[in-house]
């Protein structure tokens, strides 16, 4: 893998990463999309993640397509030493993967643009400053997200760094969805409605356009995740999210508590609780994991559920019956319902969430085909409504990083022409 030696080159390729805290997640987009339906990272040259980037953790690289292998990092390497190592080994694992790629941008995932970053731009030291203002309302990924950046201007010094947003497609929201009940100032200061999980409501609303004509309609998508939350979309535009200000609100979450009566806060902080405690709350101690004292991965919690552990049954109710009550909300928002569309690691494997929720929603008419439903399991987009469903229903595995490489080539392709 070589940076580009032409302007314009049928070898020419965008790297995409998303840094976070503990993982450096990254794929190789060519220009023009291979049809590779079933792949681990559909429509790229090769991709994988480093695992272990966390103070004392196990540096792995952990190939898309391959297996695991454990990475030499100096036990009292430095959190840039290690982020640097891994970057080397991202490298070398791309040049043998790909070695006809010329890297000729790097679109990089950032989760939080505020409202002066609406669509994907070339960051630069300035911007990036910009955006680092921004990283208590996202705290457990926007910095993870811009030093991940740094590492790779430092990495790539000629190249565009692009900055592609998860609140971006949330943008043009309607005034009266992005508008607090709070004084207008706070509101002129940013206190405002974002809505996160943008890349991925983009794709999936590229990908249902071209399977179903109801995708110009009332359309309701979950991405479910560790992360998870639900999208309103009218016309291919978002209208509604139920996330808000910060990636906590609305849907139950691993290891986020979701939508949440302020008083509670006020009480834990008249109770003593000082502000890092509260952080730690809401973000890494509630959910599912903080329901069910076992977990935030509702794989294990299944498993547990089948077991006979009365707290995992409960969480994995709470996690459903929020579910149905912001899809509730949101369609309420939309008029109706013509299409549900389901993501992320629980939307794309869970087929009982997915049964439970149409159910719940079974007043609109959704309807699932129950064998089609079992054998969806995230590997293609499929459509899981039965004959009679006035709802059509479809699981459409996501890829993120696929929208970040189009969004490189459109800042890109003018350069080219020129």
């Amino acid at each position: 893998m070589s940076q580009p030696s032409s302007p314009s080159s049928t070898n020419d390729a965008v790297l995409v990463v998303n840094a976070g805290s503990s993982t450096l997640k990254f794929a190789l987009y060519p220009r023009e999309t291979p049809q590779a339906s079933g792949s681990a990272y559909p429509g790229a040259y090769a991709g994988g993640q480093i695992d272990g980037l966390q103070p004392g953790g196990q540096l792995r690289l952990c190939p898309a397509d391959g297996a695991a292998r454990a990475l030499d990092a100096p036990a009292a390497a430095s959190d840039r030493e290690r982020f640097d190592l891994a970057l080397a080994a991202m490298r070398a694992h791309l040049a043998a993967t790909a070695p006809q790629a010329q890297v000729v941008a790097v679109a990089h995932r950032v989760v939080h643009g505020g409202s002066f970053c609406t669509k994907p731009v070339a960051l630069d030291d300035a911007l990036i400053a910009r955006l680092a203002t921004l990283e208590p309302l996202a705290p457990l990924h926007q910095p993870h997200n811009l030093a991940g950046v740094r590492a790779l201007q430092r990495a790539y010094p000629a190249l565009m760094q692009v900055g592609c947003f998860d609140t971006a497609f949330h943008a043009g929201m309607p005034a009266l969805e992005q508008r607090y009940a709070l004084p207008r100032a706070l509101h002129d200061e940013g206190l405002r409605r974002y809505g996160f999980h943008g890349l991925s409501y983009e794709y999936l609303m590229q990908v249902l356009r071209r399977h179903s004509e109801r995708a110009t309609g009332r359309v309701l998508m979950a991405h479910l995740g560790s992360g998870a939350s639900l999208c309103a979309a009218r016309s291919g535009r978002s209208i509604a999210s139920s996330m808000g200000f910060s990636a906590l609100d609305g849907l139950m979450m691993g290891s986020r508590c979701g939508q949440l009566d302020p008083g509670i806060l006020l009480h834990l902080w008249r109770a003593g609780w000082e502000l890092p405690r509260v952080e730690r709350l809401l973000y890494k101690e509630s959910g599912l994991l903080g329901v069910s004292g076992l977990s935030g991965d509702l794989r294990h919690l299944r498993a547990a559920a089948r077991d006979g552990h009365a707290e995992a049954v409960e969480a994995i109710a709470l996690f459903g019956h929020r579910l149905k009550r912001e899809s509730g909300a949101l369609v309420a928002t939309l008029g109706g319902l013509d299409l549900l569309a389901f993501t992320g690691g629980i939307g794309e494997h869970d087929a009982q969430v997915r049964a439970d929720l149409a159910e719940g929603l079974a007043y609109l008419g959704v309807r699932l085909d129950a064998e089609a439903n079992l054998a969806a399991d995230g590997s293609r987009s499929l459509p899981i409504h039965a004959a009679d469903s006035r709802v059509q229903v479809w699981v459409v595995p996501t890829d993120e990083g696929r929208v970040a490489a189009q969004a490189a080539w459109q800042l890109i392709e003018p350069a080219d022409a020129a």
